[in-house]
């Protein structure tokens, strides 16, 4: 864990804001802030970590600190990995807010593997396994898990945000191949997608250079677009390591041709994106 680069103005963007519908801050990497017209505000997958040098090498800034964070209904991890499920980024979170924490069995194996409870703080009674067909109610917003394929992941889910001014989906690192009943299942305004590419990356233990794919490659998020029949598409995770960076823009181009979606939302690190 480092300090913030930003202090805490992004925080207190949030904490100052009065959304008129559902307000979603991008965190980079895959992480997101939401917060409703009631002042409901949820975490998505907040890292704060630098990776694992030197085979995973954070490149964008550290937008807070854990423990700057003063508002908080609620954490999801998408899935078990240290950038969607990380001790030192959300226990602080949990600690110093009450928040609840949701996330999928392999999740909460994370969690106990790192102590949450006693390293952080955190109470027991925060933490909440999640599983496919499950509903959370969280004051202005109604939150369906639902199924992922992320071949890289034990046990991923995706998670559908419902609101009065529309419906945000968080597809954590998945591709494509389970979204066609979500997309049949629900209004989708606005869709997060993991846009990655593939890289030369040094294997964790050995040292060598391991050629590796991560997230959807631009025709995959495309076909997941498709599937979940998205208004709008924000690609995310294409920011975070160093080696696997790639360029959204380049999506206009693969999408033209689709109906879906019909709008590419490009979002950095900081940004604000609204329903």
């Amino acid at each position: 864990m480092t300090d913030s680069d930003w202090g805490t103005w992004l925080l207190d963007d949030v904490e100052d804001a009065d959304p008129d519908g559902l307000a979603i801050w991008y965190l980079g990497c895959n992480g997101f802030i939401l917060k409703a017209d009631d002042g409901t505000t949820v975490f998505i997958d907040p890292y704060l970590g630098t990776g694992s040098p030197p085979r995973t090498v954070r490149m964008i800034p550290v937008p807070f600190d854990p423990e700057d964070v003063a508002e908080a209904d609620a954490v999801f991890g998408s899935h078990e990995h240290v950038d969607h499920v990380h001790g030192p980024s959300q226990g602080p979170i949990l600690a110093g807010t009450g928040a609840d924490y949701y996330t999928s069995d392999s999740g909460h194996d994370v969690i106990d593997e790192e102590d949450w409870t006693g390293e952080y703080g955190v109470d027991d009674d925060q933490l909440h396994e999640i599983e496919e067909g499950d509903t959370v109610e969280l004051g202005a917003l109604t939150v369906h898990v639902e199924p992922a394929n992320d071949p890289d992941a034990i046990h991923p889910v995706s998670l559908v945000f419902e609101h009065d001014a529309g419906t945000f989906f968080h597809g954590g690192d998945a591709r494509p191949g389970e979204f066609e009943p979500v997309g049949e299942a629900y209004d989708i305004d606005l869709g997060v997608l993991a846009f990655g590419a593939v890289g030369n990356l040094r294997h964790p233990e050995e040292g060598e250079r391991v050629r590796t794919r991560w997230y959807s490659d631009e025709n995959m998020i495309i076909e997941a677009a498709n599937e979940l029949q998205l208004d709008r598409l924000l690609p995310s995770h294409w920011d975070m390591w160093k080696g696997m960076t790639t360029e959204p823009t380049v999506l206009h181009n693969h999408a033209s041709s689709f109906p879906h979606p019909e709008t590419l939302e490009i979002a950095e690190i900081g940004d604000r994106v609204d329903l």
